[in-house]
């Protein structure tokens, strides 16, 4: 496939959707999706559940206009939002399709369709008008290492590792809320769909959402990601991204090891950790990319380094 565009494009699309809609025999759904994929030569993550399904995926212009077309030919994903960004190249290495039994593991007995109960929609102008209020409350709709990277000034940092731990959070951090107008955002929006329908059953009396989420917020022409602060964290090889283009960039983030300002998140090279930290370049060979003095120990590591660096 040709991977030629026009002046001052990147050759390479990353799409971001997510659609709740009715998906019978999900597992079989998620096969044929994944040959499809294949075939195209696109890459990236799918979930697929009996609730709809969830994606980011990479290609070339040409690969990702094709899965539009695609995924659009069946009826029940015509109207699915794709949100785009340029790339140099692939943002992932495979393609993973994989069923699941909810889109965003939320794991509320009672939950919600999006589709029948979910917060008011504000656009990114109405949603950077709303935020200017002195009577509302801005929540973060996502994990605290995700908040760690970048967030909404004066926005509450959720003290969650996951997606599933917000139903008990809520219930013991948000009650003193329940009437004021609270904002919530997330990345590209899903989130916020489920996160803003099960508040409205705890007893909020107003909840919005930022519709499409942060990364639509910051292509927004006449706000160019205003009131942001730091970068915002993504689930693919480039870990961050820019949002706010409109004020001068700020580091938010911290070096795990030193304190000293860094957004620069690292994997713990120790195989049976992984944990992602934030690292200075500084500290990454004296730490040996390790989030702990165990890790930095530990016999078998992803990285080697000279026996000079090792030594603090």
């Amino acid at each position: 496939m040709s991977t030629e565009t026009t002046a001052g494009e990147k050759a390479y699309r990353i799409l971001l959707y997510y659609k709740f809609v009715r998906i019978d025999n999900h597992a079989a759904f998620a096969e044929e999706h994944l040959n499809f994929c294949k075939k195209l030569g696109v890459r990236g993550r799918i979930i697929v559940a009996p609730e709809g399904i969830n994606g980011t995926v990479s290609g070339t212009a040409e690969q990702t206009e094709l899965y539009k077309q695609g995924l659009c030919e069946d009826p029940r994903f015509a109207d699915i939002w794709f949100k785009t960004d340029e790339a140099d190249d692939h943002v992932f290495r495979k393609i993973f399709v994989r069923a699941k039994d909810e889109l965003v593991t939320f794991r509320v007995e009672d939950h919600t369709d999006p589709n029948e109960l979910t917060g008011r929609y504000l656009s990114p102008e109405e949603f950077y008008e709303t935020m200017q209020r002195d009577d509302v409350v801005i929540l973060d709709g996502r994990s605290d290492y995700e908040y760690d990277l970048g967030h909404f000034k004066n926005a509450i940092r959720p003290d969650i590792k996951s997606f599933r731990e917000f139903p008990d959070w809520i219930r013991n951090n948000m009650e003193q809320y329940k009437d004021k107008t609270v904002l919530t955002y997330c990345t590209g929006g899903i989130r916020c769909e489920k996160l803003t329908g099960f508040m409205i059953k705890e007893g909020f009396k107003d909840v919005a959402q930022l519709q499409g989420g942060i990364v639509t917020y910051g292509k927004d022409e006449q706000l160019q990601g205003r009131s942001w602060v730091g970068k915002c964290y993504v689930f693919d090889e480039r870990i961050s991204v820019q949002i706010n283009h409109a004020e001068q960039y700020t580091v938010v983030s911290q070096c795990h090891h030193c304190g000293a300002t860094c957004d620069r998140y690292v994997n713990c090279a120790n195989l049976d950790c992984h944990k992602q930290h934030f690292c200075c370049e500084e500290c990454e060979p004296k730490y040996r990319r390790s989030c702990s003095e165990e890790c930095m120990n530990a016999p078998v590591h992803r990285h080697e380094w000279p026996a000079e660096e090792t030594t603090a």
